[in-house]
C-alpha cells in the first residue's frame, strides 16, 4: 500500500516546474511551481466518473474509524469514495478521522487524489471568537485578522484545510437570524473586514500547515431575504445588487479566497445555484475569478423546490451550465452528471473548467506533496485550546464590546468595597455565550460573567438568576418544557438588588437563538426578561444592563430608563473575561455598532446609508404628507458607527485641500478631552449631492482606529479618489461623475462635523 501510494505521488511531480495562467488581467505569466501544468496532466488521466467525482462533496458519513458501512447509502457513499468519485468531505473531523478518510482517498483510488476537508470554521474551531457581527464592532482590522488565523490554525491541527467563511453579505434586516455571521449593513466596512477574514484564514503562504482556504458566502444576495425569514426569495434593484451586495465580494475576490459558496435564495426569479449571471457572467467572467464554486447545502435538488428546475437531472444541468463547480450533499452530480454528457446535454468542457478549479485549490494547499500534512496527532494536543489562541480570542473580544450608554458615569465599577448584584440567567451560563455556529466547542466551555467578575474579589458579589433563559420562544421551550412565564425566581433576583449598591443585569438571547434559520419576528428581551428588568429597576435604579446577542435588539424601554447600557454580543470562550474588565474598566471600550439599532421592529429594516425620498423632511407644523411614521422616530435607537467610552473625544478644524484634479485630502483634529486613554474610530462619510442615479444620504468611505493618551490631540487625514466618490451604475459599470460633494466626520454616523467640495 505504502509502494503504491509513492508510485502515485512521483507520477504527479514528474511534471516540469513551468506552466501558463491567466491572471486577473487576461494575461498570461510562468507560475514558478507549475501548478496549471499539473492541473492539466492528471485531467488527462482522468475518466469522466472520476473527474465529476471531483465535483462531489459528501457529508461525514460514518465513523472512519469503526466498521465500514456494508448497506443503505452510507455503504454507496463509501463505494464512491474507495473508487475516487469523492473531492471533498465536510464534517470529519480530529486527525484520526481525517487521515482514516484522507487514506482511503490516496491509498485505495486508482488516482490517488487526495480530499479537502471542509468544516464551518465560523468564529474558530474549539476555542472560540466572538461572533462575527460582535468582531466587525471592533472595526479592527488586524485584531480580526488575528482571529481567523487562530482559527486557522487550530482547524486545520485537527486536520481541516478548507473552512466555509467567511459569510460577506451585506444585511439590513435584523429579524434575519444570520446576520451575527456577517459585518453588518455597511459594504465599506464589510469589504475591509472580508479582506481581512480571507487573509487571516489564508496567510500569505496557502500550503503552510496552519492555514486553510476560505470561502466567501453567501453569492448571493441572500442578507436581503424578504421579512428576515431564512432561505427566502430576494428582490432587489441593479443599484443595490451593484454598490451594496457585490462590493465585499468583490473585495474577497481580489484579497485571493479561494471559493466562493451558493446562497438559497433566488435573485430575479432564478435561483443562485442555477443563476447563470451570477456564476457565469460576473464572478467567473467580468472578475476573471479562478476559484471554485461550491454550492450550499443540497441547493442544488432545492431548484426543484423551487420551481425551476423539474427532477434531479435538470437541476444538475442547470447548476454545472450556471457555474457551479461542486455539489454539496445533493447528489445530483455524481448521479446525473455522467448521462448528461452522453447525451451530448452538457458539454464536457464544462466539466474539465469545474475540476481544474477544484484541483488547482488542492494543489496549492499542498495536499499532492502531503495529503496528511494536516494529520499531526502531536500538533493537534499542543494547538488546540493552547494559551496563544485564548490569548487572542480574549483580545477580539475585549475590542468587539460596546458601550451604548453610560450616565452618570456609572461604568466603570469600583474595585473594592462595593456591594453588587448580578442578575440573569445569561451571567452564569457558560454555554450560551459560545454564540451560534460553533460545532467544535464544547458545551460550558465559555467563561461566564459570573466568573469573570468573581476574579475582582474585593467586592461583594451576589448572584441570582430571576428567570430561565427561553430560547425560540414557545418552539424550543416547549421540546424543553420550560414555562416561557415562569417569574418563581423574580423576587430572588429583586431581593438581591434591593441591597446592592449597583446591579448588573446580563440579559438577551441564548446563543441557539440567532444563526441559520433563526429568523425572529420580534427583536426585544425574549421571555420574562423585560419583565425582570423592569421588576428590579422599581427597587434599584442603579443598573447596568449587559446584553448578550446576535442581532441587534429593540430595547427602547432600557435606553429611556437604564443608566449604563453595554453590548458584549456572544464572545466566545472567553467572554466572561473580556466583560469583567471592560466593566471594571481594565479595558476602556472601544466598539462602534456595524448594524443600526432600531426603536421598534417595525422600522425593520433599517440603515444609515438610505435614500432619500421626494418628502424628506416635514415641510410644515403638523403636516402629515412626509415620509416617516405616525407612530415612531424615522431614527434609530442607536446609529451605525455608535459607541462610547470612558473618555470622550472632540472633533474640530476639519480641512479639505484639493491635491489634484482626481483626490482632494481631508484632515481633522480628534482630542481626547477626558482622564484616561481611549481608542476612538475617527469615521468619514460622503454624500453625492447629485448624481444620474440617486445617491444615499451618507456613505462611509473611511475610517481609521486611533488610541489617544489623555488630551493628546491628533490630526487624522483621509484621501478620496474618484474610487471612493464614484458609484456603479444600472449596468454594473463604475462611473466617476464630477459635480458637488459632502464630507462628514465624526465618531459614528451621526457626524459632527460636515463640509461641501467640488471635484
Amino acid at each position: 500500500m505504502k509502494t503504491k501510494y509513492i508510485y502515485k505521488i512521483l507520477i504527479l511531480l514528474f511534471i516540469f516546474n513551468s506552466s501558463c495562467k491567466e491572471n486577473a488581467k487576461g494575461n498570461t505569466e510562468i507560475k514558478p511551481d507549475g501548478i496549471e501544468q499539473k492541473v492539466t496532466s492528471l485531467l488527462a488521466k482522468m475518466t469522466l466518473e472520476e473527474k465529476i467525482g471531483q465535483m462531489n462533496q459528501y457529508n461525514g458519513f460514518w465513523d472512519v474509524t469503526g466498521p465500514m458501512p456494508s448497506s443503505g447509502d452510507a455503504a454507496k457513499k463509501y463505494e464512491h469514495l474507495k473508487k475516487g468519485y469523492v473531492g471533498s468531505m465536510l464534517n470529519v473531523r480530529g486527525v484520526k478521522e481525517v487521515k482514516a478518510v484522507q487514506k482511503i482517498a490516496v491509498e485505495e483510488t486508482r488516482l490517488g487524489i487526495p480530499l479537502i476537508i471542509g468544516f464551518d470554521v465560523i468564529h474558530g474551531y474549539e476555542t472560540l471568537s466572538p461572533i462575527p457581527l460582535a468582531e466587525a464592532s471592533s472595526w479592527d482590522l488586524e485584531a480580526i485578522k488575528k482571529s481567523a488565523e487562530v482559527a486557522a490554525k487550530e482547524a486545520a491541527a485537527a486536520g481541516i484545510n478548507w473552512t466555509f467563511a467567511p459569510m460577506v453579505d451585506i444585511s439590513r434586516d435584523a429579524r434575519w437570524g444570520r446576520v451575527m455571521e456577517g459585518a453588518g449593513e455597511d459594504p465599506f466596512l464589510g469589504s475591509k473586514i472580508a479582506v481581512a477574514r480571507v487573509e487571516g484564514f489564508q496567510g500569505d503562504d496557502l500550503s503552510s500547515s496552519e492555514t486553510i482556504a476560505a470561502c466567501a458566502k453567501h453569492w448571493a444576495g441572500y442578507g436581503f431575504s424578504e421579512s428576515g425569514r431564512d432561505y427566502n426569495t430576494v428582490d432587489v434593484g441593479t443599484s443595490t445588487l451593484n454598490n451594496i451586495i457585490f462590493p465585499p465580494f468583490k473585495a474577497a475576490a481580489d484579497a485571493g479566497v479561494k471559493t466562493f459558496m451558493n446562497s438559497f435564495n433566488e435573485l430575479n426569479g432564478i435561483p443562485a445555484t442555477g443563476n447563470a449571471f451570477l456564476q457565469r457572467d460576473i464572478l467567473k467572467g467580468k472578475w476573471n475569478y479562478d476559484g471554485f464554486v461550491v454550492s450550499d447545502w443540497g441547493s442544488i435538488n432545492e431548484m426543484m423546490a423551487h420551481g425551476f428546475a423539474e427532477d434531479k437531472k435538470a437541476a444538475a444541468k442547470l447548476a454545472v451550465t450556471a457555474g457551479s463547480d461542486m455539489d454539496m450533499e445533493s447528489y445530483a452530480y455524481v448521479d446525473e452528471l455522467a448521462n448528461l454528457v452522453s447525451e451530448g446535454q452538457v458539454d464536457e468542457a464544462l466539466i474539465d473548467d469545474a475540476v481544474k478549479r477544484i484541483l488547482r485549490v488542492k494543489f496549492e494547499l499542498g495536499l499532492f506533496d502531503d495529503p496528511y500534512k494536516y494529520c499531526d496527532s502531536e500538533t493537534e494536543k499542543e494547538v488546540i485550546g493552547s494559551k496563544e489562541i485564548n490569548d487572542a480570542v480574549l483580545d477580539v473580544a475585549k475590542k468587539s464590546i460596546v458601550l451604548l450608554k453610560n450616565e452618570n458615569q456609572i461604568l466603570p465599577l469600583k474595585k473594592s468595597g462595593q456591594n453588587i448584584a448580578l442578575i440573569g440567567a445569561l451571567a452564569a451560563d457558560k454555554t450560551s455565550p459560545l454564540g451560534s455556529w460553533r460545532i467544535a466547542a464544547k458545551d460550558s466551555t465559555a467563561i461566564s460573567v459570573l466568573e469573570g467578575m468573581q476574579q475582582y474579589s474585593e467586592n461583594k458579589l451576589m448572584y441570582a438568576k430571576g428567570a430561565d433563559l427561553v430560547y425560540g420562544e414557545t418552539t424550543f421551550a416547549k421540546e424543553l418544557n420550560i414555562n416561557i412565564s415562569d417569574k418563581s425566581e423574580f423576587s430572588e433576583a429583586v431581593s438581591v438588588a434591593k441591597s446592592a449598591d449597583v446591579v448588573v443585569m446580563v440579559l438577551g438571547e441564548h446563543g441557539f437563538q440567532s444563526g441559520e434559520a433563526r429568523s425572529r419576528t420580534n427583536l426585544d428581551l425574549p421571555g420574562v426578561q423585560q419583565e425582570l428588568l423592569e421588576a428590579v429597576f422599581s427597587v434599584n435604579k442603579n443598573i447596568v444592563l449587559v446584553l448578550n446577542n446576535g442581532r441587534p435588539l429593540a430595547i427602547t424601554w432600557a435606553d429611556k430608563h437604564i443608566p449604563a447600557i453595554v453590548e458584549a454580543w456572544q464572545l466566545g470562550t472567553q467572554s466572561g473575561h473580556a466583560i469583567a474588565q471592560v466593566l471594571y474598566g481594565d479595558y476602556n471600550p472601544s466598539g462602534k455598532l456595524p448594524m443600526s439599532f432600531p426603536r421598534h421592529v417595525g422600522q425593520v429594516p433599517i440603515y444609515y446609508n438610505y435614500k432619500n425620498t421626494g418628502r424628506p423632511v416635514i415641510p410644515a407644523p403638523n403636516e402629515v404628507f412626509w415620509s416617516h411614521y405616525t407612530d415612531e422616530s424615522n431614527k434609530p435607537l442607536y446609529p451605525f458607527g455608535h459607541g462610547l467610552s470612558y473618555t470622550t473625544f472632540s472633533y474640530s478644524n476639519l480641512q479639505i485641500e484639493k491635491v489634484n484634479e482626481d483626490e482632494v485630502e481631508v484632515s481633522v483634529d480628534v482630542k481626547n478631552t477626558g482622564d484616561v486613554q481611549g481608542k476612538e474610530v475617527v469615521q468619514l462619510y460622503i454624500r453625492d449631492l447629485v448624481a444620474s442615479i440617486t445617491r444615499p444620504v451618507k456613505e462611509l468611505k473611511g475610517f481609521e482606529l486611533i488610541a489617544l493618551n489623555p488630551y493628546e490631540k491628533r490630526t487624522v487625514k483621509f484621501i478620496l479618489t474618484k474610487n471612493e466618490l464614484g458609484f456603479f451604475d444600472n449596468s454594473g459599470v463604475f462611473v466617476f461623475e464630477s459635480g458637488d460633494f459632502k464630507v462628514f466626520v465624526g465618531g459614528s454616523s451621526e457626524t459632527v462635523l460636515e463640509q461641501d467640495f467640488e471635484l
